[in-house]
């Protein structure tokens, strides 16, 4: 089934501007029918939703960049998106551990004031 950009805003949940966005950025490249409107199909909302998820992460829009670049050149160019995958999730551990600490410290504090208020 395809898609316009206005159905495809709808069925994903972005707005038509985020779209063109990502078509401007080089993340999604639409195909396009005879009258040149932007034609979107399944295989368009798999990949948009799988945008959305490396946002969802804190990807870099260049990286993003580089990943879709990389997957419209094809299956040869699989162990380069994996690096990209890589290093996004080394760089979430770190800000995992990071938040880990910061909500020891917060849970240490407010077990304190707890402590003091009650007594």
């Amino acid at each position: 089934m395809n898609y316009s950009i206005g159905e495809i805003s709808k069925k994903i949940n972005l707005s038509i501007d985020t779209l063109r966005f990502y078509e401007k950025e080089g993340l999604i490249v639409p195909t396009r029918n005879s009258s040149n409107r932007r034609v979107y199909d399944e295989k368009d909302i798999t990949w948009i939703e799988f945008l959305k998820r490396l946002k969802m992460t804190g990807m870099k829009i260049s990286d993003m960049r580089e990943y879709a670049t990389l997957r419209y050149q094809g299956d040869e160019t699989a162990s380069l998106r994996l690096s990209l995958l890589q290093k996004r999730y080394d760089e979430l551990l770190v800000e995992l551990e990071q938040t880990q600490k910061s909500l020891n410290f917060l849970k240490a504090k407010i077990d304190i004031y707890r402590t003091m208020t009650e007594e």
